[in-house]
């Protein structure tokens, strides 16, 4: 287990993305993957109240998440984190969208509480003291325990810091931001941020829309609604190159190059737990054999220079 930032939220080091609720897993298979995931001794989870609107036109995956956990009696054993922001009709973080989203989310989840509550885009038309003073109601409330930044740049996340403590407002103890062997731009000023200020990263895309995966290559054909977007990695030097490096030190432990994709990224400095999604429990496997596998310096190595710009 690793912990959050300087909190007391203790998490596998893995954590389960759910944006695949209702969209290309139902119910049924959600339900599937959760439990393996918990049996498997998992027990972050990380959602939205935006997931997957875009292809179910409601807040699924909260709702499957509520569900879930209802039937199965085990919210304290989990942490439990979704966001506030993007959700058509309630995008920003207006005092206002805030208090009306995190009652539909605690309604949708069948939960008092939200362990670590998201604010999932930069908002520059709210000042940041009123959606900070927001946050600070919720979490005096005891309906969020802690508040985290995701999509947030470096001088952003860094004035944000500032004002609550200027203004002796709950902080921001995590971000998360997209962060992966070919996507390393979080390496730079928005790192040094979160190392300085204390926070901690969980990042998503951490298998770069499944193309560290490895099933990628030229000419092949991968049945997947995000294939397109994958598959342009592919048009890169680096690209290629890092999936031979994955592929070489996968050979070396026996396992899946997205075991060893998320180990790599699991060892970077500020990280916690990187999210992956998986939509069935198949995929699910290299997700949870990622979080005890353990990389060499020389093979942390062959994978920074493979990747590297």
């Amino acid at each position: 287990m690793r912990s959050i930032g300087t909190t007391d939220l203790s998490v596998f080091p893995i954590s389960l993305g759910t944006n695949v609720f209702g969209w290309t897993a139902d119910k049924e298979t959600s339900f599937a993957v959760l439990d393996a995931y918990v049996e498997g001794g998992g027990n972050f989870l990380d959602t939205a109240d935006v997931y997957p609107y875009w292809a179910t036109g409601e807040s699924t995956s909260e709702t499957i998440i509520g569900e879930w956990m209802a039937e199965r009696g085990n919210r304290e054993s989990l942490v439990l984190a979704t966001k506030v922001g993007m959700l058509e009709g309630l995008k920003g973080l207006a005092p206002a969208t805030i208090k009306t989203a995190v009652e539909d989310s605690l309604r949708r989840l069948r939960t008092d509480y939200i362990d670590l509550y998201w604010a999932h885009v930069d908002d520059h038309d709210t000042p940041l003291v009123e959606t900070l003073t927001a946050f600070d109601a919720l979490v005096k409330e005891g309906k969020v325990r802690y508040v985290g930044a995701s999509n947030h740049g470096a001088a952003r996340l860094a004035e944000a810091l500032k004002v609550s403590d200027d203004e002796g407002l709950v902080r921001y103890v995590a971000l998360q931001q997209p962060y992966n062997l070919v996507e390393r731009d979080y390496e730079g000023d928005l790192r040094d941020v979160v190392a300085r200020e204390g926070l901690t990263s969980t990042p998503y895309f951490g298998l770069a829309r499944g193309f560290l995966t490895g099933k990628y290559a030229p000419g092949v054909t991968v049945d997947s609604p995000r294939a397109g977007m994958a598959a342009t990695y592919l048009e890169t030097e680096r690209g290629p190159k890092t999936l031979e490096a994955l592929a070489k030190v996968a050979a070396g432990h026996e396992a899946a190059p997205a075991a060893v994709a998320l180990a790599w990224l699991a060892a970077q400095p500020t990280v916690t737990a990187p999210i992956a999604s998986a939509r069935n429990v198949e995929q699910l496997r290299p997700l949870m054999e990622a979080s005890a596998l353990t990389l060499s310096a020389e093979e942390l190595s062959l994978l920074d220079e493979a990747s590297s710009l």
